[in-house]
């Protein structure tokens, strides 16, 4: 059997896949990469399914060795320095690791997460459907935990067809770009009714900072306060993924991948699916501006990112010049129809407007 032998990592290095959405319920969050596009990469580049699990690096870096045989691996996310001995492999490209070599990564300088793919994925045990680890209840990633040191990563063998190093060609994505500058666009609601005025404009008109306080639970933002209606008071009800909430003190806590599932916080907005990975690089420190569009409109941008989704998947094209170009003509497309700044761009119903201030 061929293993991944985990040499050195940081805490947070976990394995990851889409997640095991269904199951809040009794109490468990979708877990999953915390970028799921860059996710979606990494497996196309070693030629697996978009939603294989994948080693996920959350700012540290991570030495690993080949035992038992060669293995083909893809980094794709954050921005990372790739090392095969002396010699430094490209950003976003496949590469072949030989039996007892070492890759080393070294930490995410731009973002905060990258994702390393392996041919064929990782032979650990699915919990409710996913390989994805959820801390908390302790299920899925490797025994229910972070990866540390010694650990020793069992391979789908028969999956990994890795080619001989005399004939094998690397697989090439151009780099695609994290948006950190760019703003995150939210939908608002459901309890926006529970703030003030001035609280709706401090949220769609001012920047904030992301804080210290950051988690793959959920990231606290810093700047000015939202104003909240006096004596509002909720109880206890389910959240999703992307909800905006704000606690008392009025700074915002965007839920992330790890959310609680229950929360009585008011929800003052939600940031709409395409933009959730785009938030997660974001480190501390760096801005973060909200942009508000319509329901409508978010489901469009969410139609347009599913066909962008459905173009990384480059499991049937063997040739890496046909992948590199595939990549590049889609993500070209996609970026052409639903641009993040420009209403004007969006490819959208003829009715469908954006989202143009509070509503009342």
């Amino acid at each position: 059997m061929i293993y991944l032998q985990i040499v050195a990592c940081g805490p947070l290095t976990s394995i990851q896949d889409a997640g095991r959405p269904g199951w809040s319920g009794i109490g468990l969050p979708t877990a999953g990469a915390m970028d799921p596009r860059a996710l979606r990469t990494a497996n196309a580049l070693v030629g697996n399914g978009p939603n294989e699990a994948v080693i996920e690096l959350a700012y540290a870096g991570l030495t690993a060795r080949a035992v038992g045989g060669p293995v083909e691996l893809a980094l794709a996310g954050g921005q990372a320095e790739v090392k095969l001995g002396d010699r430094v492999i490209a950003s976003h490209s496949s590469f072949l690791l030989a039996e007892d070599e070492c890759v080393r990564i070294g930490a995410v300088t731009r973002g905060a997460y990258a994702m390393l793919a392996i041919a064929g994925g990782f032979a650990t045990e699915p919990v409710l459907g996913s390989r994805s680890l959820d801390a908390r209840a302790a299920i899925g990633g490797w025994k229910g935990r972070a990866l540390q040191p010694g650990d020793l990563l069992p391979l789908n063998a028969a999956l990994n067809a890795t080619p001989a190093n005399s004939s094998y060609r690397p697989r090439r994505a151009p780099a695609v770009s994290l948006s950190l500058d760019s703003p995150i666009r939210i939908v608002l609601g459901p309890q926006d009714d529970a703030f003030t005025e001035r609280g709706l404009q401090t949220l769609v008109g001012r920047p904030f900072t992301v804080s210290n306080a950051i988690s793959r639970m959920a990231y606290r933002l810093e700047g000015s306060k939202i104003e909240r209606r006096p004596g509002i008071e909720m109880i206890s009800e389910g959240t999703l993924q992307g909800a905006i909430q704000v606690p008392p003190d009025g700074c915002p806590l965007v839920l992330m991948a790890d959310r609680q599932t229950v929360g009585g916080y008011p929800k003052i907005a939600t940031v709409i699916s395409a933009d959730l990975g785009r938030l997660a690089q974001r480190r501390p420190g760096e801005m973060v501006e909200f942009q508000p569009v319509s329901a409508e409109v978010a489901r469009e941008i969410a139609r347009q990112k599913r066909i962008r989704d459905m173009s990384i998947d480059i499991k049937e094209m063997d040739e890496a010049v046909g992948a590199e170009l595939a990549l590049w003509m889609f993500d070209s497309v996609a970026d052409a129809v639903v641009d993040a700044s420009n209403a004007d761009t969006w490819d959208l119903p003829k009715n469908a407007t954006a989202w143009v201030g509070p509503r009342r």
